[in-house]
């Protein structure tokens, strides 16, 4: 009965400490959402960047337009969180390794904590890719179905709406920050003995297929973000079998 009373005990510290860690998160969340969104036109601006970079020099005078009275006050919220998650993202991985590493021996802290660094860091340089190269690169593709008017017939011009445009850059970095993601789970089921780096050489095939397929869903139906996304999958996949290798080099000297 004693020990069952202790247990009971240990499972609620355990659970009012989650619940802490928890309301500390969105407390942060809360508070950067504020902040964010009275920075959001700024913000808003850097993330047009991309499109205003592409679309200038041309004789068109280029704008974003919104059509409905609500729609740039809505963005402006989506811009505000996206950003405060972004910001607040490194906060809420270090409240979880608070909350798990007292439970964990001194080697597997060691062992954990490298992917702590690593999750946003690679979100990081998902992100990146999508702003300096995926996006320039996709605008212009898109661009290029335009036409002038002539003869008997009307021209075709892009008129992006505000949120349309906000919601696909925003979406391509959530994609790409999340697929960057590749290593560190590979690398977590070859520690735990899931996978070995003979089992993810073997289905490299399959795993092609299944890469540039989960692309074609997370990105536009265009061939310039699709290849953006699967091409450095296929490179971390490469780099996940070398890291892998390394985990299983050292669990056979330990």
């Amino acid at each position: 009965m004693n020990d069952e009373t202790k247990s009971q005990g240990s499972f609620v510290e355990h659970f009012t400490e989650l619940r802490s860690r928890l309301v500390k998160s969105i407390v942060y969340l809360f508070i950067f959402f504020i902040i964010c969104y009275f920075f959001a036109e700024n913000i808003y601006r850097f993330l047009v960047e991309p499109y205003a970079d592409a679309v200038r020099g041309d004789e068109l005078n280029r704008r974003l337009i919104f059509t409905a009275l609500h729609e740039t006050f809505i963005t402006y919220l989506k811009v505000a969180f996206f950003t405060s998650l972004f910001v607040t993202s490194p906060i809420i991985l270090t409240q979880i390794w608070k909350f798990i590493a007292p439970g964990l021996y001194k080697n597997e802290k060691k062992a954990l904590l490298p992917y702590l660094i690593a999750t946003p860091t690679l979100f990081l340089m998902g992100g990146l890719l999508v702003y300096y190269l995926v996006m320039p690169l996709a605008i212009k593709f898109f661009l290029s179905f335009e036409t002038v008017a002539e003869i008997n017939s009307l021209p075709i011009q892009l008129e992006a709406k505000v949120n349309e445009y906000l919601s696909l850059i925003m979406r391509l970095i959530f994609a790409f920050g999340i697929s960057f993601q590749l290593p560190v789970l590979l690398s977590l089921l070859a520690r735990v003995g899931f996978i070995d780096s003979e089992y993810l050489k073997k289905r490299r095939k399959y795993v092609i297929v299944i890469i540039f397929a989960v692309a074609a869903i997370l990105t536009p139906p265009d061939p310039i973000t699709q290849i953006g996304l699967g091409i450095p999958l296929l490179i971390l996949y490469e780099l996940s079998i070398l890291s892998v290798k390394i985990i299983e080099k050292k669990r056979k000297d330990a």
